[in-house]
């Protein structure tokens, strides 16, 4: 069995006037993120971090904000999609680790929901994905609630 690993980043501004969706979810807040599709760092990140991992390039390779058909997409789409890719290409995803930086709004009671919306956009069990929030300790754009930041690690077998 061949085992790879890739890691994903991302983040974007927070802004009014828009839904905050991270993990696939609609969190309450006062602010939404800003970007092309529903900008969900977290599923952006784990996109990432599963292409990587696969060897197929970055998501803004196989969906570029230059092109309006992506414009308000949501971003399960987008991992539905990358999911079938790596399928396709012979991979599974074995588990996925993510880790949200937030200075507001507090994650905590929201990270069963995106763990379950994870895995069942990956159809994968629960117990392969694991969602952690922080904050930055009040310090850059993060600690000034500026925007929000994830990473992601996933591992892919083959």
């Amino acid at each position: 069995m061949s085992f790879r690993v890739g890691i994903g980043h991302d983040v974007h501004r927070l802004v009014l006037g828009r839904k905050l969706i991270l993990g696939g979810i609609e969190v309450p807040h006062t602010h939404g993120l800003d970007g092309h599709s529903d900008a969900d760092v977290v599923l952006h990140a784990v996109c990432d971090a599963i292409l990587g991992a696969a060897g197929l390039g970055d998501i803004g390779e196989h969906f570029p904000n230059t092109e309006a058909k992506y414009k308000g997409v949501s971003s399960s789409q987008f991992l539905k999609d990358v999911n079938k890719k790596v399928r396709d290409a012979g991979w599974a995803v074995e588990n996925v680790d993510v880790m949200i930086l937030a200075e507001a709004p507090k994650l905590q009671e929201f990270k069963p929901k995106m763990k379950y919306h994870i895995a069942t956009t990956l159809n994968i069990g629960q117990a392969q994905v694991n969602v952690k929030a922080g904050t930055n300790e009040g310090l850059g754009f993060i600690g000034a609630k500026e925007g929000i930041a994830a990473y992601a690690v996933a591992l892919l077998k083959k």
